[in-house]
């Protein structure tokens, strides 16, 4: 190689860059080496991979594992109170998402028919009155008010909750505690209390659904004798978590994006038609599901690189979708632009089965919100606004906005 870059010892992860960048070191590590070797602080030497083409290449490659029992995933960050892991990780049943074929085909294949783009447009006039149903709720507050709490993550919590048959009374329970095992920092103790109510709550609850099923997702599967209640769970607790928090912070932070380029927002407003095109761009442009990993099952080449077997594999999804080798100016956010084929959804086997759910919700979502609300702007400057920097997905933890005229 013409230039050499120093190996990075962890993961960057403070955003130099602006709300909505990657950090800096991960954009001139891709611009220079998009595989790139990785110095963990446990001291594996493992991968960080950061170009569209490898990322790609990499998520299509059945020979990077998902699974975290066949060796030590290793931890790319620092995390206190929480001890490097020394022995792989047991897998959970049902959770399809640590899986490789064929467990994970079988068990994704029992939800495709709920997910498929038809029946998702059958639900979205069901989607968007959900969503005027919510911003009806908001637009009699008086603001200031926090976008999160009042429109952002009711709005997907409703519709998953529905979609899955899970009582919307209970989300305040699920959302606590998902909150608890998305934490970067929180200590495994924490965590596993997190997950353990998760399961509890969600194990009595397909119980439920197999002894008296009903018209929801989880009835449906319930209903399989082939899938165990372990599975049911799994699979239960994959799809809430998904469902809720993705798109909750997708909505959220592309909110506050578009406050942040007037110009876009404008654009977007005056021409409700660009919604498609503008989601897809925000996805792109943000990619709030960041960081994945894969196990290396053999030694392999990757885009000139030789990445051994064991190494643990990190992917940035966003330092992907800013590859100017495959988007021409992809620091800037153009909701005209074509950004089909980003990444945000993932590739390969473990594509998002929800993906086109998301789209309808987005697409709704802010189309209505900037409807509703024509004067919306940050209620705080934009270096208040606080960052989900320590999570997983991430996104912003408040975004308190405020209007001055009549709502329509």
């Amino acid at each position: 190689m013409s230039q050499t870059v120093p190996v990075p010892h962890g993961l960057p992860m403070d955003r130099n860059a602006g709300p909505f960048d990657p950090p800096r070191e991960i954009t001139a590590l891709r611009d220079i080496r998009p595989v790139s070797p990785l110095h963990f602080p446990d001291g594996h030497e493992g991968w960080l991979v950061t170009g569209y083409e490898a990322v790609r290449q990499l998520m299509a490659d059945t020979r990077f594992s998902s699974r975290g029992d066949l060796g030590v995933m290793h931890v790319p960050y620092e995390t206190p109170g929480m001890p490097p892991a020394t022995e792989p990780s047991p897998q959970i049943p049902g959770l399809f998402i640590s899986m490789d074929a064929p467990d994970q085909t079988r068990l994704r294949r029992k939800l495709i028919g709920a997910f498929t783009v038809r029946r998702m447009k059958q639900l979205e006039d069901h989607i968007i009155d959900i969503t005027e149903r919510r911003l009806d709720a908001m637009a009699a507050l008086t603001p200031p008010v926090d976008l999160v709490e009042e429109f952002a993550l009711p709005v997907p919590s409703l519709v998953i909750c529905e979609l899955l048959g899970v009582p919307y009374a209970d989300r305040e329970t699920f959302q606590v505690n998902s909150a608890k095992f998305l934490v970067k920092d929180q200590s495994l103790d924490e965590k596993m209390a997190a997950f353990g109510a998760m399961f509890s709550y969600l194990a009595g609850l397909v119980t439920g659904k197999r002894a008296e099923p009903g018209e929801d997702i989880l009835s449906d599967l319930a209903r399989d004798e082939d899938l165990s209640i372990e599975e049911l769970t799994g699979i239960a607790f994959l799809l809430l978590l998904a469902g809720h928090e993705t798109t909750a912070n997708m909505l959220a932070l592309g909110t506050f994006a578009l406050l942040e380029h007037p110009e876009q927002l404008a654009a977007l407003r005056a021409d409700p038609e660009l919604a498609p095109d503008a989601v897809e761009e925000l996805m792109r442009y943000l990619s709030v599901a960041d960081i994945f990993y894969r196990y290396a099952t053999e030694d392999i080449e990757l885009c000139g690189e030789t990445i051994t077997k064991g190494s643990t594999v990190v992917i940035s999804l966003l330092a992907a979708n800013r590859d100017p080798q495959r988007f021409d100016n992809p620091d800037t956010l153009d909701i005209r632009r074509k950004a089909r084929g980003h990444t945000s959804f993932g590739h390969g086997p473990h594509q998002c089965l929800g993906q086109q759910l998301a789209r309808i919700e987005m697409r709704a979502g802010f189309a209505g919100l900037l409807r509703r609300f024509p004067t919306l702007e940050l209620a705080v400057p934009a270096g208040e606004v606080r960052l989900r920097t320590d999570m997983n997905i991430y996104g912003v933890h408040e975004l308190p906005v405020t209007w001055t005229e009549t709502n329509r």
